[in-house]
């Protein structure tokens, strides 16, 4: 009996010694160079929704974008595109951005004011500026860094202010050829108090409403004209239901593209440092194009029946003259007084 007991003992023990270890056997684990958390990592993706189609000038610079920033970033980083409204329009954008979502679009000082920095609005003046000289001059200023940084106090961080977006023209169902043939008409314009006062400056009754209302509106004439750059006329197929281009210029639109700041400081500082870079080098891309197709798209235009009106430099002086009292209603957009005397010295004029 004592005997057995021995041999029970005994063999309990050794289990216990193999269970915690008591063999020899070593399970060697694969070193971890970090190489596989990298490649199973996901990128950092940033949507970019905008108005316009991808075979504009402006799509074809923001597919560039997307390019430039997946090279140089080895993959780490991506740009989802979405144009044709997909994600909604610039102000639903806006106010994702706001919410920190990662989604980025376009957008000019017009719609800056409306969230709070007013006197950013005025870059977008009828006949502001007399070259794009003068634009990339202001955008390089004091003055704009100051609004670029209240701009960021809101929420928002601007990415990129390089990009031509082209000078806006008018283009109408029946027949302007001086500023007193606008004298009622009803012009489409976005959705902005910047922009809407500055075409009711001109003596037209502007109308805010999305870009891809704008056919169907100049098609039963709910409107009598909408006003963009040829790129995005020619684009969103508006000559076919309006046929009378005046080359106004009223507007030498640069534009902006603008992101989430908490999106923006939860990346890393190269990762900052790539997307700044990338959009700007996209943009320099973009004014290219822009410039290459604007004969292009007007040529193409007059082909299939649109009446162009090249105004003379007395017809446009007085559009210009028309446009004056735009820049006296300092209290009405909430300015800083003498904002308009200040951006014409930062423009250098």
């Amino acid at each position: 009996m004592k005997f057995k007991k021995l041999l029970v003992t005994a063999l309990a023990a050794m289990t216990l010694l193999t269970a915690f270890g008591g063999n020899n056997t070593k399970t060697t684990e694969p070193a971890n160079n970090g190489a596989e958390t990298k490649a199973s990592a996901q990128p950092i993706v940033l949507q970019v929704g905008f108005e316009n189609s991808v075979s504009e000038p402006l799509g074809q610079g923001v597919t560039k974008w997307a390019e430039l920033l997946e090279e140089k970033s080895n993959g780490t980083m991506k740009i989802e595109i979405f144009p044709d409204s997909q994600l909604g329009d610039k102000s639903s954008l806006i106010d994702s951005m706001l919410l920190g979502e990662n989604v980025s679009t376009l957008a000019d000082g017009a719609f800056y004011a409306d969230y709070g920095v007013n006197d950013f609005g005025i870059v977008f003046g009828p006949f502001l500026f007399d070259s794009w000289d003068e634009a990339w001059k202001l955008t390089e200023s004091d003055w704009y860094a100051e609004q670029s940084k209240k701009l960021e106090e809101k929420g928002l961080k601007l990415l990129a202010s390089n990009w031509v977006y082209g000078e806006r023209h008018t283009l109408t169902v029946k027949p302007v050829n001086t500023v007193e043939d606008l004298a009622g008409m009803k012009i489409r314009v976005p959705g902005n108090k910047i922009q809407s006062l500055g075409f009711d400056a001109l003596g037209a009754t502007s109308v805010g409403m999305a870009l891809g209302d704008v056919y169907q509106a100049l098609q039963t004439q709910t409107i009598d004209g909408a006003e963009n750059p040829l790129a995005t006329l020619y684009g969103r197929k508006l000559h076919e239901v309006a046929k009378y281009l005046i080359l106004d210029g009223h507007v030498k639109n640069f534009t902006t593209f603008v992101c989430s700041v908490d999106w923006f400081n939860s990346l890393t500082t190269e990762q900052q440092e790539l997307l700044l870079s990338t959009a700007k080098e996209a943009g320099v891309y973009n004014n290219e194009i822009q410039a290459a197709s604007e004969k292009e798209y007007l040529d193409k235009m007059v082909a299939e029946g649109v009446t162009v009106v090249e105004p003379t430099e007395e017809v446009l002086a007085a559009f210009k003259e028309k446009a004056q009292s735009f820049y006296t209603k300092e209290s009405e957009f909430g300015w800083t007084p003498g904002l308009y005397d200040t951006v014409k010295a930062a423009m250098g004029r």
